[in-house]
């Protein structure tokens, strides 16, 4: 008992020796970071805009009346001067910005099961297809040949190239709902759609003529969900989650042969345009914080949730500071994105025609996750950045908008190339339980919007934008 006594106290006065020599924690003086004026003006832009329907009204012009923005598109390029000119009516300073993006145009798809164990006399059977972005065409009168069904690429590799040779290759690999319903939509989505954007190259290797995916997506409404998947020299699509059974239940009885007509066209590639616009800071103009959203889309919905809410967003950002009549210190930079979907240039392409400027990005906010209630953000910032956003979150508290989850992956896709040269990044955290329910599908529409959500979102990130355009000193990088 007494050894074991002296070995606590030892281990005791070790511990407390430690916790001596450990270096404290700096605190950060947030008095010294936010004014009363700041803090007075970030409840305003979030009071402004829970009483504000102008992003909705936007959101409203772009998916109805410019409609699906598909890269190469004359909508795209519609919704790119649309955005620019009405930046422009309230007071920035906008331009576009040219990329070169995918010029991908969909034509005939249709598939029907014609020959199966058990079938009865002149029956066939319809299966609901839809090509992925990036495919090539088959005839224009289709192929019929036989289908093989895989859960994933180790199944591929058993069956080998002589039971794949000449067959239809069909990637049946489920959504998993129950992770995505608990909260974990990203990992459910990561773990699915690399069949879908890299099933093609795989099944082409091994001498399939045409391959397709379980649409990737969360609820079963018969809706094929399209999405880029890189160009294999196959045909590739989406069937809905259904026929995706189906097809695999009757494969499993025996031989399953498919005609199958997907006639989409890659044509040379097109001028894309980002939209960049301005609001001028009052005492660093040269530093910069951008908020931003995607302005492409699929082309079965009209990219509502996909992702003009995210645009609509950053557009009333500016609009809630003009309106107000609030100048930021720093400049507040609102980017309409082009091609995140098949390619992300208009990402890459700032990043690299503002590369010597990206010293002072002061940080950069991207929404691109839908418009469901948001919870906060997630950010790629350094560890001790968490604190200085304390007031953020006191401001967007009465919203439930006030986590700040700081993580080390990438928190958008369009930032993400600044955020590698070391720009502070957010990334809207949503309630995403449903958006993969419509996500690239012909369903993404202005009705999934929530217009209550849709001024949550827009509160937030204008918050945001704020504090981190008028604190005294920019974020740590």
């Amino acid at each position: 008992m007494k050894k074991l006594t002296i070995a606590f106290f030892a281990l005791a006065l070790g511990t407390a020796l430690f916790a001596q020599q450990k270096p404290a924690v700096p605190t950060v003086d947030l008095s010294r970071l936010y004014s009363d004026e700041l803090k007075a003006h970030m409840a305003a832009v979030r009071d402004a805009a829970m009483n504000s329907d102008y992003a909705w009204q936007q959101l409203a012009y772009l998916t109805e009346n410019i409609g699906p923005r598909i890269t190469g598109s004359p909508q795209a390029d519609a919704a790119a001067e649309y955005v620019a000119a009405e930046m422009r009516r309230i007071g920035l300073d906008a331009h576009l910005e040219k990329v070169m993006v995918p010029h991908w145009v969909r034509g005939a798809e249709t598939a029907e099961l014609v020959q199966w164990s058990h079938q009865p006399s002149g029956v066939r059977q319809k299966i609901v297809v839809t090509a992925l972005g990036g495919s090539t065409s088959t005839p224009a009168d289709g192929i019929t040949t036989n289908v093989v069904v895989v859960r994933d690429y180790d199944e591929l590799k058993a069956l080998g190239r002589e039971k794949v040779t000449g067959n239809i290759v069909l990637f049946n690999v489920k959504f998993d709902t129950r992770k995505s319903q608990a909260g974990r939509w990203s990992d459910a989505y990561s773990e699915a759609v690399q069949y879908r954007g890299d099933g093609a190259e795989a099944a082409a290797a091994l001498g399939a003529v045409a391959s397709l995916v379980r649409s990737v997506g969360s609820a079963n409404f018969r809706l094929p969900h399209t999405g880029w998947s890189k160009p294999a020299g196959i045909p590739a699509g989406a069937v809905a989650s259904e026929d995706a059974d189906l097809i695999a239940d009757l494969a499993a009885q025996g031989n399953l042969r498919m005609h199958l007509t997907l006639t989409p066209q890659l044509l040379p590639e097109a001028p894309g345009y980002n939209v960049v616009a301005d609001l001028r800071g009052s005492e660093h103009p040269e530093q910069v914080v951008v908020v931003s959203g995607h302005l492409d889309s699929w082309d079965l919905g009209t990219g509502a949730i996909d992702d003009g809410a995210g645009v609509v967003m950053a557009m009333q950002t500016a609009n809630l500071f003009c309106s107000l009549k609030i100048q930021p210190k720093r400049t507040i930079r609102v980017i309409a994105w082009m091609n995140e979907e098949s390619g992300l240039r208009g990402g890459t392409g700032y990043a690299e025609a503002h590369q010597a400027e990206l010293i002072n990005h002061i940080a950069g906010i991207e929404s691109d996750s839908g418009a469901g209630h948001p919870l906060g953000f997630n950010a790629k910032i350094t560890a001790a950045s968490a604190d200085w956003l304390k007031p953020v979150q006191h401001a967007l508290e009465p919203l439930g908008a006030d986590l700040i989850n700081v993580v080390a992956h990438e928190v958008g896709a369009d930032i993400s190339p600044m955020s590698k040269a070391g720009v502070p990044s957010f990334g809207l955290s949503q309630d995403a339980r449903t958006y993969f329910d419509y996500h690239h599908t012909a369903a993404d529409t202005l009705d999934k919007v929530d217009p209550r959500q849709l001024q949550e979102n827009s509160a937030a990130m204008a918050v945001l934008a704020l504090a981190l355009a008028d604190m005294t000193e920019p974020l740590p990088r």
